[in-house]
């Protein structure tokens, strides 16, 4: 009987260090390195995607870089500008590339409102946000008086593709002297002539280029 009952003692004992030792083999699986990866470059897809689409709203790539020169009805020439036609300026805010730091030639310039806008193109794509720059005299059947901020027009201006007759939100307005201007990009693409629009506050005398 007492054998038996150290038989009973020792088969329990045995299961303990069996089920004990079976226990510390199983370790924590390591984090499956090919997984986080592929979940990383995902992540990073997904943000250059989301960079490229902001990017896609606010390019101005596709502007008519070079005009004819016409100005719409009812535009006024400016009487003192502070850059008179002919004169030199340098640009110092670009929409397009090559227009940043270029010397321009000023070939008009008139006293009015400018807006930025946002707006879907006609030919469908995603909205352009903040497109500089839109003058009252390119809104179709213009009010007498500026539009102010959140209203709501149809464009008649064709600097890019889509754009003339448009829906837009009027973004931001301001009175300020706009210029038709001549320039020669920086990145030594075709030179541009007649481009409409910039604003004074965007040009500085060649004198004051760094």
């Amino acid at each position: 009987m007492i054998r038996s009952n150290w038989i009973l003692v020792l088969v329990t004992m045995l299961t303990v260090l069996f089920i004990t030792a079976c226990g510390n083999t199983e370790k924590e699986a390591p984090p499956d390195s090919n997984a986080s990866e592929t979940e990383q470059h995902s992540n990073n897809e997904a943000t250059e995607a989301e960079q490229n689409t902001d990017e896609a709203k606010t390019d101005h790539s596709h502007m008519n870089h070079s005009g004819s020169g016409d100005v719409p009805d009812g535009l006024k020439e400016s009487t003192n500008p502070k850059f008179p036609v002919g004169s030199q300026a340098v640009i110092k805010e670009g929409h397009m590339p090559g227009m940043k730091g270029a010397e321009a030639t000023i070939v008009g310039a008139y006293d009015t409102t400018v807006y930025t806008v946002s707006y879907t193109p006609t030919t469908g794509g995603e909205m352009v946000e903040n497109h500089k720059w839109v003058i009252h005299e390119e809104i179709k059947d213009a009010d007498d008086q500026p539009y102010g901020q959140g209203s709501e027009v149809i464009l008649d201006a064709d600097h890019m593709e889509g754009m003339k007759g448009a829906t837009a939100e009027i973004i931001s307005a301001k009175q300020t002297t706009v210029y038709m201007i001549d320039f020669t990009p920086t990145d030594d693409s075709e030179k541009v002539t007649n481009h409409k629009w910039v604003t004074e506050n965007e040009l500085t005398p060649v004198e004051n280029q760094s």
